[in-house]
Parts: C-alpha cells; sequence; structure tokens
C-alpha cells in the first residue's frame, strides 16, 4: 500500500486500460504484446477504419489480410493469427457474445482465455480484470522488478507467486487494481528500468537494493 500510495500522490490517476468497448480492450491486449501502446494506437485504428472491430469483421477477414492492418504493433502474423484464435474461441464457445464469455466466475473466464493459444497468463488476466471487471491482478515484468528491486519478492518468483503475494496484501477492488497496475508500469517504463533511474523515482526512499 505504501508503494501505491507514492506512486499515486506522484502520477496521479491513469485512467487505464484505453478502450471504448470489452472486444477492443481483448484485441489491444493482444496487440500489446511486446511492443509500445503507440503502436496498438494506430493498428486498432487501422481496424476501426475499416469497420472491423467487431466478432464477425474480425472472425470474416482472412488472417493474412488483417496483418496488413495490424502492422504496426509488430509481429503482425503472429498477433493477426491469435487474434483469430480468441475471435474463433468466442465464436464457438459462446456463439460471439462477450458478455456470455464474461458471465461465468473468475477462474472459469481466466481458464478458457488460458486454453486459447497465443493467450499467456497476463494477457488473459488483462482481458479479466480490465475486459470482465474481475479482482485479478495483473502481473507482468514491471511487477517482479519493482517488487524484487525493494526485497518484497526473490528474484526467482514466478507469475503465480507474485499474483498470490499480492492479492494476498491487497484488498480485492477492481478499480484498485486496475489503478495499481497502471501505476506500475508506468513507473517501471519511466524509472525502473533495466538501468533503473532511482533518484527522480517516486519510490527512492523506500528500502531498496543497492545497484553495482
Amino acid at each position: 500500500m505504501e508503494i501505491y500510495n507514492l506512486l499515486f500522490a506522484a502520477f496521479g490517476p491513469q485512467n487505464w486500460w484505453p478502450a471504448e468497448t470489452e472486444l477492443e480492450m481483448m484485441v489491444g491486449a493482444i496487440l500489446t504484446q511486446n511492443t509500445s501502446w503507440n503502436n496498438v494506437e494506430k493498428a486498432i485504428q487501422n481496424l476501426k477504419e475499416r469497420d472491423l472491430l467487431s466478432i464477425r469483421g474480425l472472425g470474416e477477414i482472412p488472417a493474412s489480410i488483417l496483418a496488413g492492418y495490424i502492422r504496426p504493433a509488430g509481429y503482425y502474423n503472429l498477433k493477426a493469427k491469435r487474434l483469430k484464435n480468441l475471435i474463433k474461441f468466442v465464436e464457438d464457445k459462446y456463439n460471439g457474445d462477450i458478455d456470455r464469455l464474461f458471465f461465468p466466475d473468475t477462474d472459469a473466464i481466466r481458464k478458457g482465455l488460458l486454453s486459447v493459444k497465443g493467450i499467456g497468463m497476463e494477457t488473459a488476466d488483462s482481458i479479466v480484470l480490465y475486459g470482465a471487471g474481475r479482482p485479478v491482478f495483473v502481473v507482468d515484468t514491471y511487477t517482479h522488478r519493482i517488487l524484487a528491486r525493494h526485497g518484497l519478492i526473490e528474484e526467482e518468483a514466478g507469475y503465480n507467486d507474485l499474483q498470490v503475494f499480492l492479492m494476498d496484501n491487497l484488498p480485492h477492488d477492481v478499480e484498485f487494481f486496475k489503478e495499481f497496475h497502471a501505476l506500475i508500469v508506468k513507473t517501471g517504463k519511466d524509472f525502473c528500468r533495466r538501468k533503473p533511474l532511482c533518484s527522480n523515482c517516486p519510490l527512492e526512499n523506500l528500502n531498496k537494493k543497492q545497484y553495482d
């Protein structure tokens, strides 16, 4: 909570995830893998301009053509296949109805998403939190780096270890989890890099490891 309070005081609300619909959020979760959000925005805009940001639109367009439209997001052939996998999953299992996808309990939603080829734990949990509105903490590289550098977890801690640690020690509130995750991402991008910029970081005065 001290970390959260320091980051919120420094940066304020992040208003994340930027999306007009649940489907747009889900598409963004796949497109943002291994790229910046600026690139994702360009790809999503391409889809919007061609009226493709729908279950039907993404379901009917060939993957090879879709890849061209999402090219700004990088790894476009791979991501086109992953998007098609996700849409097929929603079509086959939920008759193309995202509300039905998000109706079951949280574990069932997560398990279903993880069954889709190309969707890992971080992407699945992002969809569960920001799309379905369920209180699941999204863990990413920045989460691990910040917590490890401040001595809260071991370096070898895995995704599930971090998630359990955070959810055992934080209030299970959807909006709080969204805000905290977004603040962690901002801190990781701006300060807690591979070569950290500790001197101006809001977490500078926390007990932290010393770097060579």
